[in-house]
Formats: structure tokens, sequence, C-alpha cells
């Protein structure tokens, strides 16, 4: 790769007045400045982004962590998250898995906002007491150099019993997501309300994905057809895209969803709005929940004192429900 040593032999100049080129300084003049850049572009010069950052200490860009970017809930997150750097003239990397979680203690992002669960919790706390900024979408971990955006995930899933509760529900098929933070809060929340009502339930494993809420449906299907079953049958799917593996595997049985069938949703995702019938869920906003993050992160590596914020959930009323 050409460095800057062959565009200074090109020039017939220092070292040190290349790099003062390259960077916009005012120590060499605009002519001088004009010469050693077409120079640069003549020999294909790309610069070196990493030695840049161990002299800047600074690249501007933030590291959003995931555990898997499937699904449409991510988009409107990112996109927030994305929004809220470039006014602070930062820009993000999305990173999912083990090795890249070594951008952060080699500083090749200037922090990172972390919403994935295999991101273990002691090693976030390690690398804060390192001096490491970041904020965390999905866990509580009060320490320094972190702060917390967190989804009312307990209130949202109240919310889906108590409309369940309305409609008059005997029993409750839970399809739960992969472990979690947000799954943990949302099960617990939700077992709580219907134990206290005395509502029975049962629990059926998914990991928030489209398939997984198409195996959790065909699992209830064999209880109907067992006779096992009394109808109208309630469901709270733990996001939208199982409930939308639901619909697909019900669109092919006798079984009316908004009938026989009873169905609330968690995200709010695009997509529930152009199910039939349209899907009940709970709803906020990701768009605002990426940016909240975006601003946190900027602040704290500014060195401001941050408080936790909360991202609150609102019902969205569907036929799904009866």
């Amino acid at each position: 790769m050409v460095g800057i040593k062959d565009i200074a032999k090109a020039a017939g100049v220092s070292i040190s007045t290349v790099s003062y080129a390259l960077n916009g300084s005012t120590k060499v003049t605009e002519q001088t400045r004009q010469r050693i850049m077409a120079i640069a572009d003549e020999l294909n010069y790309v610069p070196n982004m990493a030695a840049r950052t161990l002299k800047r200490q600074q690249t501007n860009i933030i590291g959003v962590y995931l555990a898997d970017y499937a699904g449409s809930f991510y988009g409107e997150l990112l996109d927030g998250i994305k929004r809220g750097l470039a006014a602070y003239d930062y820009e993000m990397i999305v990173c999912s898995g083990q090795k890249s979680h070594l951008f952060i203690p080699e500083r090749m992002v200037d922090g990172a906002i972390i919403l994935d669960w295999t991101f273990k919790t002691k090693e976030i706390e390690m690398l804060a007491d390192r001096g490491h900024q970041m904020v965390v979408l999905d866990r509580e971990i009060k320490k320094d150099n972190i702060s917390r955006v967190l989804l009312d995930n307990k209130g949202g899933a109240t919310l889906a019993v108590e409309r369940l509760l309305a409609a008059k529900t005997q029993h409750v098929y839970l399809v739960t997501g992969s472990m979690g933070y947000d799954n943990e809060q949302r099960l617990q929340a939700s077992t709580k309300e219907l134990t206290r009502f005395g509502i029975a339930y049962e629990i059926i494993t998914g990991n928030f994905t489209e398939p997984s809420g198409y195996a959790a449906a065909e699992k209830i299907a064999e209880k109907i057809d067992q006779g096992q079953v009394t109808f109208p049958i309630d469901i709270f799917s733990f996001n939208d895209e199982m409930a939308v593996g639901i619909y697909k595997f019900f669109s092919k049985r006798k079984e009316k969803i908004g009938q026989d069938i009873r169905i609330v949703g968690f995200d709010n995702i695009e997509i529930s709005s152009f199910l039939t019938p349209r899907l009940a869920t709970i709803a906020y906003s990701k768009h605002r929940w990426g940016m909240v993050a975006a601003e946190k992160i900027i602040r704290l590596i500014q060195g401001e004192k941050v408080e936790d914020e909360a991202i609150y959930t609102t019902f969205v009323p569907g036929a799904s429900l009866g």
C-alpha cells in the first residue's frame, strides 16, 4: 500500500508536510496542499484509519451491537441511531459476534450502544471500569460510563394481558422469545398479572422469529385436534414477528383469527397493520429509542452527566383480539 513516505518522495517534500496537507492544516499553503493531494490521488493513496485513530484517539464512530439483524424490528431502531449520531457528526458501525467486541478496547470505536443479550454483562462492566462509554438497551446495569435507555417491557406486557382479560380470556398461551432481558421482563409481568386474576396460562418457547411463531401455532393446533382446548384460544406473542408466523399457520386451517384464535403481539412492526385481521399489538417508538440512545452515548463521551431514560408503550387495537 502507498504510504505518506511514498507521497513525500514523489512530491519532494518532508513527511510532516504531507501529513499537514492531508489533514487540512494551515501550516502548508493551499497551492502545496493541492499539489500533494493530486499526487496522493495519482498514487491511489488510501488513509490508514487505524494509524490515524491511534494518533487522534478518536474515530467519530459508534459501535452498535445487535444479537442478529433478522426481522423488520431493527430498521427503525438503526435509523433512529443513525440520525441521532449524525447530529453530532458521528457515524455508526453495526456489529454482531464475539470478535467485534474487540473494537471497544482497541478503540476502533469511540463508544458502544448494546442491544445484544449474547454480550455478557460482566464483559460490559469490565469495559466500563476501563473507561469505555456505553449505552445499554436491554439490561439493567448501574455503573459509571454506562447509561440505560430501557423499553418498558413490563408495562407493555401488562397492557397486553389487561386487554386479554377485558376480552374475558380463560386461558392464555404465552409465546416467548429468546432468553434475555426483554423476554424475561415480558414473561415476569405476564405471569404475575395472569396469576393475580386466576387465569391459567401455558408457555410455548420461541425465539422472536417468524418460523418459531409458526412452530408455536403447530403445537396449539395439535391440542385443538386432540380436543384439549376450548374456544376462543388466546395468545400473547412476545413480538409481532412470531405473530406473523402464527397467522401463516392458521391461514391454512378452518380456525379464524379474531374469532377462534385471538392474538396480541408486541412491537407494532410495519407489517402488523397489513395483516388481516389487523394485529392488536403493543407499540412504542423504535426510532425515538435509537435517537435517545445516540444522544446518551455522545453526551457520555463528552463527559457530561447522563440520566437513564425509559421508552414507554401503548396499546394498538386490532380485530385479531375480536
